[in-house]
């Protein structure tokens, strides 16, 4: 479709610029098919001339063509410099539409598109019908134009080509200046190095220090420096020979299917905060109610009421409670607490009579209560009592260790064995004192020992020191003023008719007679000694009971576990 305002012209595409009218203004025409020529240099130079020209009478300024300068007429010598502006490419619209023409004069009627000196463009390459003209490449502005265009400042007088050294850096001078920063950051890392290995060696040799004089510390404190005795040395041998509050009860283990029974202490050292299982073995001679001697495994099958006070004259000790434990209650007790683990010496074959199942040996084996019951009651043909007690005694350990913490727990657990208990002894008691015990024995503070005892029933040398006065605090702690004085007895005459006689004498003067059994040899000359300064008197009386010269009393370390001990020796002639 052909616009009105910008009719279409289909041979547009050959019109070029053939040049301009007296206002600058480029004018279009037909030009024949040969390329075009440029414009010559001088009619360039014209062009310039009129254009400036044209521009200085339009803006009031006059022309000057010697210098190529215009100058404003209203400002009076002021000179006012132009600088020409940058030549743009001339482009050839892509239709001949775009570029609106008057038929009469053959320039554009656009009054508002501003125009811009171009050159002359070069020869365009022949070009068919229909298509557009390519776009020319843009030309360069010519060299004086655009220095004058920079408009330079004024000029300082020299160029900056002849200081070209003053940007370039010296390479030499930076191998330099890099080298010597290497070489200075490595001697600092070497220094920072050294410094380093110093400060370890130094916290080293403190540390080392340190724990030198903190181990010298603890083991004079614990006194284990064979040339000092330190403090804590000292407060362990002060507590022990010191009074030290011990709760105990005796427990007898008697078999219901084959008979016979086995006695052991529970002890808890409440001062020491330790337990101990003290295995009593069933020769330990006693006395009776009357005054005559038996057995402690006799006492208990004949169920003697004064077994526990027995044992207390004999030990010189306060046991609290009985605790009469049949095998069912304790196949009973270790179900309850879920098994035990012992270690066994020897395994226990099967009774199909007593019902026992066997027991396989080694370490930590898993007993139920039956297989409890039958390990700790089992004593093969010939075999010494101490190793039934002793089997006795890890049953008892492995019991200990499995009762609840909590008093109320244990107590809990005492009931549901449905045993009846000792008059003196009830559930809560015993629960609270096995529950203490038992934390003994968890962490580790628990011995278990065997009294020794002779063939005659009394106690050894070795079961005085070691067990009756360490384990149970015997000896004379138990003499109280007013209370009646213990007195062992021990025979050195070889004549039995001797020591009855004795034992009559003392039990009549109504002392508590204490079996000391007999002396490993004889003595020429009888012997009454005392450790408490307060019975020396009641030595002295016990010294004219027996017909013996005040002489014979003196201060010495018994041998028996009681307040006096009486050794008899061949001078002694029983009324």
């Amino acid at each position: 479709m052909n616009d009105p305002q910008e009719p279409y012209d289909p041979y547009a595409g050959q019109q070029q610029l053939i040049g301009y009218d007296p206002y600058g203004r480029p004018v279009y025409g037909q030009v024949p098919a040969q390329s075009v020529q440029p414009a010559p240099q001088q009619y360039e130079q014209q062009y310039e001339q009129q254009y400036d020209q044209a521009y200085g009478q339009t803006h009031g300024q006059t022309y000057d063509p010697a210098y190529g300068q215009s100058y404003d007429q209203g400002v009076a010598g002021q000179q006012q410099y132009y600088a020409p502006q940058q030549e743009y490419p001339q482009t050839s619209p892509r239709h001949p539409a775009d570029q609106p023409q008057d038929p009469a004069h053959g320039y554009d009627t656009r009054q508002d598109r501003q125009w811009i000196p171009q050159q002359h463009a070069a020869p365009a390459a022949p070009q068919t019908q229909g298509q557009p003209e390519p776009r020319p490449e843009p030309q360069s502005v010519p060299a004086p134009r655009r220095e004058a265009a920079a408009a330079p400042e004024q000029d300082p007088g020299y160029r900056t080509e002849q200081f070209a050294f003053i940007d370039q850096q010296d390479e030499e001078s930076e191998d330099v200046i890099d080298w010597l920063a290497f070489t200075e950051s490595r001697t600092e890392r070497r220094e920072e190095a050294r410094r380093r290995g110093r400060n370890r060696v130094v916290a080293l040799v403190v540390v080392l220090a340190l724990l030198v004089v903190v181990g010298l510390g603890y083991l004079w404190y614990a006194g284990k420096l064979p040339f000092l005795d330190g403090p804590g040395q000292k407060k362990a041998a002060a507590a022990a020979t010191g009074a030290q509050k011990r709760d105990m009860i005796v427990v007898h283990l008697r078999n219901t299917k084959r008979g016979g029974s086995s006695s052991a202490l529970l002890v808890d050292n409440v001062t020491a905060k330790q337990g101990a299982t003290v295995l009593l073995p069933g020769t330990l001679g006693v006395a009776k109610e009357d005054g005559t001697g038996t057995s402690l495994g006799k006492s208990v099958e004949d169920g003697s009421l004064g077994t526990r006070e027995a044992l207390d004259t004999v030990l010189g000790t306060h046991i609290g409670g009985t605790w009469r434990l049949d095998t069912p209650f304790l196949e009973r007790l270790v179900d309850l607490v879920g098994g035990i683990e012992v270690d066994t010496d020897t395994a226990v074959p099967a009774d199909d009579q007593a019902k026992a199942p066997a027991v396989g040996q080694g370490p930590k084996q898993s007993l139920t209560g039956a297989m409890a019951v039958a390990y700790a009651t089992h004593r093969a043909q010939g075999e010494p009592e101490a190793k039934q007690l002793e089997r006795t005694g890890k049953v008892l350990y492995a019991v200990l260790r499995k009762i609840p913490g909590d008093p109320k727990a244990a107590a809990t657990t005492v009931e549901s064995m449905g045993q009846i208990l000792d008059p003196g002894l009830d559930a809560q008691s015993l629960g609270a004192l096995l529950s203490r015990i038992g934390e003994h024995a968890k962490e580790g503070a628990y011995r278990t020992e065997v009294l020794s005892v002779k063939p005659d029933g009394g106690l050894t040398d070795d079961a005085n020191k070691r067990v009756v006065k360490e384990l149970l605090g015997g000896s004379f702690t138990a003499a109280q003023p007013g209370a009646v004085p213990r007195v062992g007895l021990k025979d050195a005459t070889g004549d039995e008719k001797a020591q009855t006689a004795a034992k009559a004498a003392l039990l009549n003067g109504g002392y508590a007679f204490v079996d000391g059994g007999k002396a490993d040899r004889t003595a020429p000359a009888s012997q009454v000694t005392y450790q408490d300064d307060a019975q020396r008197d009641r030595a002295v009386g016990v010294a004219k009971t027996l017909g013996l010269a005040e002489a014979s009393v003196k201060k010495a370390e018994n041998v028996v576990n009681a307040d006096i001990v009486v050794t008899l020796g061949k001078d002694y002639k029983p009324s």
